[in-house]
């Protein structure tokens, strides 16, 4: 047990300090609004997509593609959102509706999710890990294009618009032409691949960078009663559902453990990005992700705990 919170503070405590920096920065006035907006572009339309591509084409779908698992991942998460959004309309302001039910069912799968996965169930974790990652991404950025467009402060937009919207998307563009290199196996250039690697290797410092210079405690005040709320239906109410449905469709062991690391994980830091992107509220979307993440060293444990004693996983 003592092992497993070293592990996720050691996946954690690097996050906080990237946070941390960003806030740190913005108060010494090394960086600004202009800045974050610019650099919150650069990872939305150019080095997450990289590295989404780059962890799809690195998956092995031939032995780690199990049909009813990632049905199943689908379908709850599909629920949760439906659940998230119909909580927001009785309790949210319409403004922060978008980014609260982003905030309340999008997990940052592709870092800590996947870390957990790799670090108690080895190759094997990390190659269902990674596959279901794959999904996951197409399933949450489509998810939450749709609700921020839906919200969006400009004004609502019809049905063909939102579909525009997905299919524009970079993100998704980046993991849909990932698949086929994945699924035939067809191999780019090394060079091709580094220079992807150190591109990807922006993403995540950078977005966190961003996120923190765009925290202060007057926009976290303001929101705490709906920072606190997105974050209970993160790491609480969603995980608990999500992983007793897995239980009654008959999951158990790695598979039942995989997707409970899943819907635990916090919330992403690319909701912070595309929020940022449809003009919603993204300080909101910045606190959410800093509580669910700090969040998250407890219930994480706690529900690994549970299904360890009752002999599930």
């Amino acid at each position: 047990m003592l092992a497993l919170i070293s592990e996720i503070l050691a996946i954690t405590a690097p996050v906080f300090a990237m946070l941390c920096l960003g806030m740190l920065l913005r108060h010494l006035r090394q960086i600004d609004a202009a800045f974050i907006g610019t650099a919150s572009a650069l990872v939305f339309n150019v080095s997450m997509p990289v590295m989404l591509f780059l962890a799809i084409l690195h998956a092995d779908l031939r032995t780690s593609l199990q049909p009813a698992l990632l049905g199943y991942f689908v379908l709850a998460t599909l629920a949760g959102f439906l659940l998230a959004w119909g909580w927001a309309i009785l309790r949210v302001p319409r403004a922060d509706r978008g980014v609260y039910v982003q905030g309340a069912f999008r997990g940052n799968n592709g870092i800590i999710g996947l870390a957990l996965a790799a670090s108690l169930y080895g190759d094997y974790g990390l190659s269902l890990g990674g596959v279901l990652g794959g999904v996951m991404i197409v399933t949450y950025n489509s998810l939450a294009v749709l609700i921020l467009e839906y919200y969006n402060p400009a004004g609502r937009v019809g049905l063909w618009s939102l579909l525009g919207g997905i299919l524009r998307n970079p993100l998704i563009l980046g993991v849909l032409a990932a698949f086929p290199f994945a699924y035939w196996q067809i191999c780019l250039p090394a060079w091709l691949t580094t220079s992807g690697e150190y591109l990807a290797q922006l993403t995540l410092p950078l977005a966190l960078i961003c996120i923190g210079g765009s925290l202060s405690l007057a926009s976290l005040r303001a929101s705490s009663g709906l920072t606190l709320s997105a974050s209970l239906m993160k790491l609480v109410w969603l995980p608990l559902l999500g992983t007793l449905g897995a239980f009654a469709c008959g999951f158990r062991g790695t598979e039942l453990g995989i997707l409970f690391l899943y819907f635990a994980s916090p919330t992403a830091a690319a909701s912070f990005v595309m929020a940022r992107a449809a003009g919603a509220n993204a300080e909101l979307a910045a606190a959410i992700i800093v509580l669910t993440t700090l969040g998250a060293a407890l219930t994480t444990n706690l529900g690994l705990f549970v299904l360890q004693w009752g002999g599930w996983i």
